[in-house]
């Protein structure tokens, strides 16, 4: 390891490592634009000048230099001060004056940077340039007279998003960044080059001209839009969540946030219920919480009591609903809403186990039935970085773009036992194997993937690659509290009394019983209710939530319910005092510890452990996929179907409905 000298303090660097990340290593700080940790090293914008001896007597880009030993960095002396004084004096020679109105104010590196390494005043009186506006979608709005050409929203659609539509046109004074053809950009993960973004040229389109950094409280919560469990932080002013962005957490989401996670938050507050409904001669009128609750303790159910958990609901809420099945005398518990039934017998068996941030080290990957692009992003861009790292990637399913290049051997599943050569011959070769089970494959496929243990070698002492992909937020933690019949939900269907926890996706009608929906949105769950009480969101909550890896994680309330709408355990709470069978917690404190003595994997945050016990099932792959679960990748649940932006995402990016611009 090169030790280096920085400001005259010896330190030990890694192999590899650049003056730049050796400064920072040493507690310096380094002003930069272009250089970012996630991506590649673009040496263009020359903020982060220092002075290295050995070397030619001239400010030097650390960001683009190797550390090696002996070498002495300077980043204080009189040289790096006029370097990088100089240096902004000509990034601003064109910037406009926007500060005032600018979307990005009080979050602008480039504002940031200007003071803390500026001279404080310019010396060009010349008339400064403008750049049209380019058109990027629904997500990205765009002034591109204020870009200074750092191209790291370039680098993250070719390196991380894998869609290479940003890039530069034209030389020197005259470049400018564009999407191809000026036309919308198509990538799932687009709002991340807001983020990116150190001046104002990129700022998010649906939430322009909302609000100030400084007016909004931020809360620190999990994101339920798919089972990635991605780290975010919601600002909101008042009752209203005005934007989500997301948190670091390198063993889950990196520091990237998928459109969907990001610009859900303007469904929270449209076609909300606020108000207990009862059907009366077939129409719903608004009730008193007194009398719901009388409605629902007049059905002669008996133990004939079903609950469905939908995609979206937290563990506190499931298990207080299946306490009062409990107390009621039923087991009846579903989650799997749209009818998938495979065998949970082992949670390792449907568990995402080689981890998300550990998909980077495999070697060889077998994706079955699963379209990941759509149905975990952030677990397809670490497929991405191992396809870097030399991975060859098969895939069992119909063609789709996954951002990547895949050989597809097949779309039958009958080929989990009879692999190609050319299949076997790279995974006999692997030292970490993987494979990854999508929802097309698991009620086909489940147990032929499973034998593929043995016949590829996926599990060994340090490593288990059989993976199973899950695409609802509440799947994890509702396998883990017993929310699965062996039939499915078909089992459950007979019942005499339903409660449907937010469950929106699935066939209502096939249920002929009672039905009572707890749940936030007026979406397919609310029309076919019996009763309505109204619950709320992930983000007017506190909640437990486990991701597709087993991670249990907390998120916090942000804001408060509308209306007479209640958190979902305090409801079932006070419903169980009416029906006389009295939970016996009284407090969200109390539920987690009656919660955790079931389920004690769900006492803290952290990564669940699972023991390798796989089931035995039929290791004969029968059925053809057909298609993938997900049809619409921004019309997954109720929140995304009240949310406008959502709406015109889908119907630009997805049916390209055209959209003519107000200048147009």
């Amino acid at each position: 390891m090169p030790k280096v000298k920085v400001d005259g303090v010896e330190i030990e660097v890694p192999q590899g490592a650049t003056v730049l990340q050796a400064c920072e290593l040493a507690g310096k700080e380094i002003p930069r634009f272009c250089y970012h940790e996630r991506l590649s090293i673009a040496g263009n914008c020359r903020m982060c000048l220092v002075e290295v001896k050995p070397g030619p007597p001239k400010p030097q880009a650390s960001c683009a230099l190797p550390a090696a030993d002996n070498q002495e960095i300077f980043t204080t002396t009189p040289m790096v001060k006029n370097a990088r004084e100089g240096m902004m004096e000509f990034l601003l020679i064109n910037h406009p004056l926007d500060c005032p109105i600018c979307d990005q104010g009080g979050e602008c590196d480039l504002q940031d940077q200007s003071i803390a390494y500026g001279r404080g005043h310019s010396r060009y009186t010349e008339n400064k340039r403008a750049v049209t506006e380019k058109y990027m979608g629904p997500i990205v709005k765009t002034v591109m007279t204020r870009c200074i050409q750092c191209t790291r929203c370039i680098r993250f659609a070719e390196e991380v998003a894998g869609v290479e539509e940003i890039g530069a046109i034209y030389r020197g004074e005259n470049m400018q960044i564009t999407s191809y053809l000026e036309e919308a950009v198509t990538s799932e993960l687009s709002g991340n080059v807001v983020d990116l973004c150190p001046v104002g040229a990129l700022t998010s389109k649906p939430y322009a001209y909302e609000a100030r950094p400084w007016e909004l409280k931020k809360t620190l919560t999990i994101d339920v839009m798919d089972a990635v469990g991605t780290n975010i932080r919601l600002d909101s002013r008042g009752r209203q969540v005005l934007r989500c962005v997301p948190r670091i957490n390198d063993d889950v989401n990196e520091e990237w946030a998928t459109d969907k996670t990001r610009h859900v938050v303007d469904g929270l507050v449209r076609r909300r219920l606020d108000r207990p409904y009862v059907r009366r001669d077939g129409k719903l009128v608004e009730v008193t919480w007194d009398e719901a609750f009388a409605a629902i303790k007049a059905v002669d159910a008996g133990s004939s009591v079903a609950v469905v958990a939908g995609d979206l609901v937290d563990c506190e809420t499931m298990y207080a609903a299946k306490a009062l099945a409990r107390g009621m005398g039923s087991s009846l518990l579903e989650g799997r809403q749209t009818g998938m039934a495979y065998d949970t017998s082992s949670l390792a068996a449907v568990n995402f186990n080689t981890t998300i941030a550990g998909v980077e080290r495999a070697d060889a990957i077998l994706l079955v039935g699963t379209n990941l692009r759509w149905e975990a992003p952030l677990v397809n861009t670490r497929v991405r970085k191992a396809i870097k790292q030399g991975a060859k990637v098969f895939a069992i399913g119909p063609e789709t773009d996954l951002t990547y290049k895949a050989e597809w051997i097949g779309d039958d599943l009958a080929l989990l036992g009879d692999l190609p050569e050319a299949v076997t011959e790279v995974f006999g070769k692997a030292e970490r194997p993987m494979v990854i089970v999508g929802g097309g494959a698991l009620k086909g496929g489940h147990g032929a993937a499973l034998a593929l243990v043995d016949t590829l070698g996926l599990v060994t002492d340090d490593w288990n690659g059989f993976n199973v992909v899950h695409m609802a937020a509440s799947r994890m933690g509702g396998l883990m509290l017993g929310y699965a019949q062996p039939g499915g939900i078909a089992d459950v269907m007979g019942a005499k009394l339903g409660f449907f926890l937010g469950a929106d996706e699935m066939d209502h009608s096939r249920f002929a019983g009672f039905k009572v929906f707890v749940g936030h949105h007026g979406d397919t769950g609310a029309h076919h209710a019996d009763v309505i009480l109204p619950g709320a969101t992930y983000a007017e909550k506190s909640g437990t939530w486990v991701n597709l890896e087993g991670r249990v994680q907390r998120g916090e309330r942000a804001v408060f319910p509308p209306g007479d709408a209640r958190e979902d355990w305090t409801i079932l709470r006070a419903l169980s005092e009416v029906l006389g069978h009295t939970l016996p917690f009284d407090s969200l404190a109390g539920l987690r510890e009656a919660m955790a003595t079931e389920v004690p994997a769900l006492r803290e945050p952290g990564l669940a452990s699972f023991d390798w016990n796989p089931p035995s099932l039929d290791a004969k792959g029968e059925g053809v996929i057909e298609g993938y679960p997900i049809k619409d990748f921004y019309l997954t649940n109720a929140i995304c179907r009240a949310s406008p932006t959502m709406q015109r995402c889908s119907a630009e990016l997805i049916h390209g409905q055209d959209f003519a611009e107000a200048a147009e």
